[in-house]
């Protein structure tokens, strides 16, 4: 049996944004990490999981503090649906998809379709007051059984993250 190397690589939309809130203005950048499910094997009956991690990284200017809430969504991948994304190997395919949590019940995309758009906080962001971090946890599930040709597959995903 040859390996079925399996990731999707998560592309960064906003990586800067500003809002502003009273006297403090708030300015985030965030950073996403890729989903590596490594060696999938069509003979297993259990699913690949992995995680992926998003990290926003807020701070204030100005006098005050105020309370963020960010949004998180995430596009469809090359496959252009969120019910099944799709890794690409070639014209070889491999279903997967993308969850909020580890239940697997909960597709993240951006609110349409059965699917929901993340968020993270609310948080507090103080003028003045050094940088707040958060992160989100991206499930990915490849279903078991699928019978795939040999190959490194991959999708790339944008997340947008807004406030």
């Amino acid at each position: 049996m040859k390996a079925r190397n399996a990731s999707i690589g998560l592309i960064l939309a906003a990586l800067w944004a500003t809002h502003s809130h009273a006297a403090v203005t708030v300015n985030c950048t965030a950073s996403a990490g890729g989903i590596a499910f490594g060696i999938y094997n069509p003979l297993s009956a259990v699913a690949n999981v992995s995680t992926g991690t998003l990290q926003v990284t807020c701070n204030g200017t100005g006098n005050g503090k105020t309370q963020v809430t960010l949004n998180v969504t995430l596009s469809t991948g090359l496959s252009g649906s969120y019910a099944t994304r799709t890794m690409f190997s070639g014209v070889n395919t491999l279903n997967y998809n993308i969850f909020s949590t580890a239940a697997y019940t909960q597709i993240i995309g951006d609110g349409s379709g059965g699917t929901v758009a993340g968020s993270v906080g609310p948080f507090r962001v103080t003028a003045g007051g050094g940088n707040v971090v958060e992160t989100e946890t991206f499930y990915g599930r490849i279903p078991a059984s699928q019978d795939v040709a040999p190959g490194s597959y991959s999708d790339v995903i944008t997340v947008t993250v807004t406030y």
